[in-house]
């Protein structure tokens, strides 16, 4: 570690939702931990700050979706992207937390330092590199690449005349009123791109290689907005956080118990949006079961809506190549255009794709075991927030940060320096981090991410145990080495603190 390098108790990457919400908990339980968030962004939000593609939303519930500690108030609980960063910025106001935050720092790399008891980052801000060091590393930073997107190969995208877009670096100056535009992909992105272009005036093709299961629903939460109004805020969110919880769960839960009965319902409420005789077979029936793969939410109908005035229709096929005028399929069709959006997925990747060493060595994580699924077998004092691929993000985002507070507070019980998830033995069968969701960006990149067991090296994605796991349970189990380091002082005076945003977190 170098000597020179600015020190923090906690050092948290990425002030994104994860973020925040780590930030918040820290604050209100650990209020002595000298803290200091890390954006390589020159902002705040995250996945909110980044998309600006046209009908930006939430595909969850904001009352889920939101924090658990500060209520979701407007009427849309299906929200557009501007209102969740006015979301995100209000909470960062609220609890003191701009000071704290370094936008534009970007983390080059990782070392943990054994004789220090510490992470020494190399973080870049404006073109230079500095150190920083902390006792305790909580990686916020989502799960996919900010600079790539998932590369689909489709031959041909240089000889296509119009523009090439990727809804991750949407271009703020596309004029696509009055165009043809194929929009490639059927996930949430491009159904949430599809009607928003129709409805201003594109002419819009969402072209799919298979069909995803949808599910429409209002994008006001009606009982949420009446509670609102005749019980205190706090209370009406309690109940309707609650209450949506309680329904992903059981929907999550009756997919995989009766999935034939889901598939019929999901597939009734299409066939009602559609015009009658429409081929809900061909391109709204997926040949997987529901929650194989993540439920497309499409608020009010909005693309049943696209579809049934004309301005936007759905073909599936396979792609040959794109040609110069459009796309050309592999039963020799050619879809005219003059603009292809390629919503092709997310390109992961674990902990923001920084390398990670112990004592200048690489870790390699995907040899390790997730410890309930947040830290890492063999690896001190770090924590990484995954949320739910079943759920909304932000119930896992709350509940690990809360658990990293209370880990925190045992370890200054303790007096102990570092904390390590030991592996005994090698578990006899190890599994995939995720099970049971054979999406293409998943299982395009388990192979980098750390494998589950049984017991507490499970990654169980079910909120309900989680809960019960991680804010329930004591912190303390078998697994966990708690360590004192003799030789560290932790101590440091108000008149030795460094300069700059380096304060403390009360």
């Amino acid at each position: 570690m170098a000597q020179d390098s600015e020190q923090f108790d906690v050092i948290i990457v990425g002030a994104g939702i994860s973020g925040i919400s780590a930030a918040v908990h820290l604050k209100q339980a650990c209020p002595d931990k000298r803290i200091c968030i890390l954006e390589r962004r020159e902002n705040v939000g995250g996945t909110w700050d980044l998309f600006r593609y046209p009908g930006i939303r939430s595909d969850s519930d904001m009352h889920t979706l939101g924090f658990e500690f500060k209520p979701w108030t407007e009427q849309k609980s299906i929200a557009d992207g501007p209102s969740i960063m006015r979301y995100l910025k209000e909470t960062v106001a609220e609890h003191h937390l701009a000071d704290h935050i370094r936008t534009g720092h970007q983390v080059l790399a990782a070392d943990w330092c054994s004789k220090a008891g510490s992470w020494s980052l190399k973080v870049q801000h404006k073109g230079e590199e500095k150190q920083l060091a902390a006792t305790f590393l909580f990686m916020c930073s989502g799960y996919y690449s900010h600079d790539e997107a998932h590369d689909a190969k489709i031959p041909g995208a240089d000889q296509f005349a119009g523009p090439v877009v990727l809804p991750q670096f949407w271009p703020e100056d596309l004029d696509y009123v009055g165009k043809r535009v194929i929009v490639v992909g059927s996930g949430a992105t491009a159904m949430t791109i599809v009607p928003r272009m129709a409805e201003e005036g594109a002419r819009v093709t969402m072209l799919q290689r298979s069909p995803t299961y949808v599910a429409s629903r209002p994008d006001k939460d009606r009982l949420a907005n009446f509670l609102r109004g005749v019980l205190p805020e706090k209370w009406a969110y309690a109940i309707t956080r609650l209450r949506n919880i309680r329904l992903q769960e059981q929907i999550y839960r009756r997919s995989r118990a009766a999935p034939e009965k889901v598939k019929a319902f999901l597939l009734g409420m299409v066939k009602k949006g559609l015009p009658e005789g429409y081929d809900v077979e061909t391109h709204f029936t997926p040949k997987y079961n529901p929650w194989d793969q993540r439920l497309c939410l499409i608020p009010n109908g909005d693309l049943f809506k696209a579809i049934s005035s004309g301005q936007a229709e759905v073909v599936t096929a396979a792609i040959d190549q794109i040609t110069e005028t459009g796309i050309r399929l592999e039963s020799g069709e050619t879809l005219e255009a003059d603009i292809i959006i390629l919503a092709t997925g997310l390109k992961m990747v674990l902990l923001a794709d920084v390398p990670f060493t112990r004592d200048g060595e690489a870790i390699d994580f995907a040899k390790t075991f997730t410890y309930k699924g947040m830290m890492f077998s063999g690896v001190p004092n770090l924590v990484s927030t995954f949320g739910y691929i079943n759920a909304s993000w932000t119930l896992r985002a709350d509940l690990t940060a809360n658990w990293v507070c209370r880990l925190l507070q045992h370890m200054d019980q303790l007096g102990a320096d570092t904390v390590t998830a030991e592996l005994q033995e090698k578990p006899e069968e190890a599994r995939p981090w995720i099970t049971d969701f054979p999406a293409g960006y998943m299982s395009r990149a388990m192979h980098l991410f750390p494998r589950q067991a049984n017991g507490p090296w499970r990654n169980t994605q079910d909120f309900a145990l989680d809960k019960k796991l991680l804010k329930q349970a004591p912190v303390a189990d078998e697994v966990l080495v708690f360590e004192h380091l003799p030789d560290v002082d932790r101590s440091q005076s108000d008149d030795q603190s460094p300069p700059g945003k380096a304060v403390s977190a009360g």
